[in-house]
């Protein structure tokens, strides 16, 4: 499994030209496909990255609140929302992104990096009420009741209490949303139609028709899109396996 990794890499290093006839390591690397990596992508590297970091901020503002209120609201229509939120988890992806297009052509959000945050969103929101709302779920009511009885209302309640209380399901949720945005093509692909807004995943794909001459630069940009999730998932990992509520009502 980490073999095509390694050979990413090891592609990346290599001299232009010489990329299909490597060796097992690069012993005489090359940098010149970063260079020309940075040159060509670097732009679209940080598009990504503002519409991930801005679908994670989305994500989170709404699924927090509707996954807390499925988790502590007795209502009956709970359980419809849930089969709701389940089935949309289900739909192709390519039928919300064809349904966004012609929205999206009505009221001028195609190339634009609000769309795409949008679009991104859409998809881990309802991923993100589950994973939260099986956390939420487990909040002890006391905790949320004390506050209330010292006078916090219940958006305060939540802010204060609830939000805190949550964070390692936060870091988990938010960093699942990043890498559906970070890793997103069909929405990219389907919502831009120039090269004013590109994604570093459409990039590469573009990349592959003016560079299959030169795959060192289209692997060293591979290899610098993989960096940030990389590092996110090595800064979270303590996050997302670790619990919050132990001792919480003590």
């Amino acid at each position: 499994m980490l073999f095509p990794v390694y050979w990413m890499i090891n592609a990346s290093l290599q001299p232009s030209g010489n990329t299909l006839t490597a060796d097992i390591f690069p012993f005489n690397p090359s940098f010149a496909g970063y260079e020309k990596a940075l040159a060509d992508q670097g732009g679209n590297l940080v598009t990504s990255l503002v519409i991930s970091l801005g679908t994670v901020v989305l994500s989170l503002a709404v699924a927090a609140p509707a996954a807390y209120a499925l988790a502590q609201f007795r209502f009956r229509w709970i359980n419809v929302a849930l089969l709701a939120i389940i089935i949309s988890q289900m739909i192709p992806g390519i039928v919300i992104a064809n349904a966004l297009y012609a929205a999206y052509n009505d009221i001028g959000l195609l190339n634009s990096i609000p769309g795409l945050i949008l679009a991104d969103a859409s998809h881990a929101i309802p991923f993100a009420i589950l994973i939260l709302r099986a956390f939420m779920i487990g909040i002890p009511p006391s905790i949320v009741e004390a506050a209330r009885v010292d006078g916090a209302g219940l958006v305060r309640a939540f802010v204060s209490i609830v939000v805190p209380i949550s964070r390692n399901s936060l870091i988990t949720a938010g960093l699942f949303a990043f890498l559906f945005s970070w890793s997103d093509f069909l929405f990219a692909l389907t919502l831009t139609t120039t090269d004013e807004v590109r994604p570093v995943t459409l990039g590469i794909y573009q990349y592959l028709g003016t560079q299959v001459s030169n795959w060192s630069a289209v692997m060293a940009t591979a290899v610098l899109s993989s960096i940030p999730a990389i590092v996110l998932l090595i800064l979270a990992q303590k996050y997302i396996a670790a619990g919050a509520t132990g001792g919480a009502v003590k």
